[in-house]
C-alpha cells in the first residue's frame, strides 16, 4: 500500500473529509486531492503534521511499514491546536490562522490569505473574503468593513462600498461620499440623494453643485423650483446670506448637521 492509499484510508478511519483535512493543516482541499490522487506528493513538514495527527509513523504513512495497530477503543478525538504550516505548492501561497477564543460561536480574529477564495470569518475577520463584526478583505461584510467591495452595516470603505456610512469610488448608503455617491445625504464628483453636493448634483429636496437640479438648487448651472445661479465672481454677502436662509427653510425636517453641511458647502461654491 502506497502513500495515497495509506493517506485515503487513514483519513476515512478518522471520518475526516479532504476538506476537513485541509483546514486542520491549513491547506486547499485541491492540495489533499492531489495527494490522494498521487498526481503530487507533501513536503516533509506536511507528512510530519500527517502523521503526528493520524498518529502513526512516518515509514507507514509513506508505504515503508506494514500495518498499524489501530489506536485503543479508549482514545477520543481531540481537535489540534491551531497549526500554521508554511507551504510552497504550485497552488500559491496560503495563510491562514484563527484564535482558539471564540465569542458567540465565531473565533475573536480569523486570518485567511492566499491564493483564490480564501473566507475569514469571526468577530474580526481578515481574508480575501471577510465576514465579521470588523471585516476586511478583496470582498468584506461586516458592522465596520474595508474592502474593494465593502458591505458595512454602520461603515462601509470601498472601491464599492454599501453601507450606513459608506465612502468609496461608488458609494450607496444612508450617508454617502464618493466618485459616483447615492444617498440620503450624499457628497462626490455625481451626487444623487434627498440632500446632494457635489460636481453634479441631483436631489429631491436640495441640491448644491456646479450643476445643481432640486426644487432648491445653488450652482453655476442651478435648474428647480428655487434656483440660486452663481455667477463666476461668487455672490454678494447679501445673496449668500440669501442662499444660506433657502438652505434653512428647506431643510426644516433634517438634521442640524445637514443644513451646517449644506451651508459650508454652499458657502465655498458660493465664492
Amino acid at each position: 500500500m502506497d502513500f495515497k492509499e495509506r493517506l485515503f484510508e487513514l483519513r476515512r478511519q478518522a471520518g475526516l473529509s479532504q476538506e476537513e483535512l485541509a483546514h486542520l493543516l491549513g491547506l486547499t482541499r485541491q492540495a489533499v486531492q492531489k495527494w490522494e490522487a498521487g498526481t503530487s506528493r507533501p513536503d516533509m513538514d506536511n507528512l510530519a503534521a500527517l502523521a503526528d495527527y493520524f498518529h502513526v509513523s512516518l515509514d507507514y504513512l509513506t508505504g515503508r511499514e506494514g500495518a498499524c495497530p489501530p489506536p485503543p477503543p479508549e482514545q477520543e478525538y481531540v481537535p489540534p491546536a491551531p497549526t500554521i504550516i508554511h507551504h510552497h505548492y504550485h497552488e500559491g501561497w496560503h495563510y491562514e490562522y484563527k484564535s482558539e477564543r471564540t465569542l458567540f460561536g465565531l473565533p475573536l480574529v480569523h486570518i485567511n490569505l492566499g491564493r483564490g477564495n480564501h473566507w475569514a470569518r469571526g468577530i474580526v475577520a481578515i481574508g480575501n473574503i471577510a465576514t465579521g463584526f470588523v471585516a476586511l478583505g478583496g470582498i468584506a461584510a461586516g458592522l465596520l468593513s474595508l474592502g474593494a467591495v465593502s458591505f458595512g452595516l454602520l461603515l462601509a470603505l470601498g472601491a464599492v462600498a454599501l453601507g450606513g456610512v459608506s465612502v468609496g469610488g461608488v458609494a450607496l448608503g444612508l450617508l454617502a461620499w464618493g466618485g459616483i455617491a447615492l444617498g440620503w445625504l450624499a457628497v462626490g464628483g455625481c451626487a444623487v440623494g434627498v440632500y446632494a453636493a457635489g460636481g453634479v448634483a441631483a436631489a429631491s429636496r436640495v441640491a448644491v453643485g456646479y450643476v445643481a437640479s432640486a426644487p432648491l438648487a445653488i450652482g453655476q448651472l442651478a435648474d428647480g423650483v428655487t434656483a440660486i445661479r452663481v455667477p463666476m465672481e461668487g455672490l454678494s454677502d447679501a445673496a449668500v446670506m440669501e442662499a444660506h436662509a433657502a438652505i434653512t427653510e428647506a431643510c426644516q425636517d433634517a438634521p442640524f448637521f445637514v443644513t451646517r453641511f449644506l451651508k459650508f458647502f454652499a458657502w465655498a461654491e458660493l465664492h
